[in-house]
């Protein structure tokens, strides 16, 4: 039996990044948008045990959900916290090895896991366009043992060249690069998530490689959305479309007003394993 499905770009990112999260874990996020709205997806649908640490420093909160619609320093994104601290404790934490993941949004990434947060164009002065810039980012990206960073598969976000470098990834991804630099070994970025593919990194080079794909998606579509090529894993892994149910949890609760999913509409048909691409508006215009 076929089935269509339509969902947004946003929420295939964030479906396949809440999947990649686990209940026995701590994780270090920002006060909202998609990196939030996943781990509260993780948190309500999958791992109830899940605990999370928000960069304004509230520790181990339960949301109740529908969520509210700001986070930072409200009374609803710090319920029953185990802790409300600031960004200097909680950074702390993390350059101790308390905190096992952070999950970031990107503007730019680059082929060493380097991104930037700040703005695009040649001079900082007069960007052509400027950003919120990385709040606690940088913190979270040098002291977390891993990084997944959320963003979307456009030519114009996996860059030869960071017009700014506002966290690091395996910076020049020479061996010891980020502990040169003073971060802590054995650190740094883990996973990639777009609407199209998973990317982790080579343990020798540090180059960014191809590792999952969406079932509508090629290679040869994710690396013309690129600016470099990329490593490509051995065996593709697949990942699969945001169920019904994770589609209902995101709207109805975790983010009725659907500010953080809304994005570029896909269409696909459903039979069995197998999904077809039916129809994708034209990519989005935002980040």
């Amino acid at each position: 039996m076929t089935e269509t499905r339509t969902f947004t770009d946003m929420e295939q990112i964030i479906t396949t990044s809440s999947r990649l999260m686990a209940g026995d874990k701590l994780y270090f996020t920002a006060i909202g948008g998609p990196p939030l709205v996943a781990v509260l997806l993780a948190k309500t649908l999958r791992a109830p045990e899940l605990a999370y640490i928000v960069e304004d420093g509230t520790i181990a909160p339960q949301v109740q959900l529908p969520a509210p619609m700001f986070l930072i320093e409200a009374s609803g994104g710090s319920y029953r916290a185990a802790s409300w601290t600031d960004m200097n404790t909680v950074s702390f934490h993390a350059s101790m090895g308390y905190i096992d993941y952070g999950v970031l949004a990107a503007v730019q990434v680059d082929q060493y896991g380097n991104f930037n947060s700040t703005f695009v164009g040649t001079a900082y002065e007069r960007p052509a366009r400027r950003f919120g810039g990385p709040g606690g980012a940088n913190e979270i990206a040098s002291l977390c043992w891993r990084t997944i960073l959320m963003t979307r598969q456009q030519g114009r976000k996996f860059v030869k060249k960071l017009d700014f470098m506002s966290s690091p990834g395996f910076l020049d991804g020479s061996p010891g690069a980020r502990e040169r630099a003073g971060l802590p070994a054995d650190t740094g970025p883990w996973r990639v998530v777009t609407e199209m593919a998973v990317f982790d990194f080579d343990e020798e080079t540090r180059r960014i490689r191809l590792k999952a794909l969406a079932p509508w998606a090629t290679v040869d579509d994710v690396i013309a959305e690129m600016e470099f090529e990329p490593l490509v894993a051995a065996t593709l892994e697949n990942i699969d479309v945001p169920s019904e149910e994770e589609l209902t949890t995101l709207r109805a609760e975790v983010d009725p007003t659907g500010r953080t999913v809304r994005g570029r509409w896909i269409t696909v048909e459903l039979d069995g394993e197998c999904a077809r691409l039916v129809e994708q508006e034209a990519p989005a215009t935002g980040t």
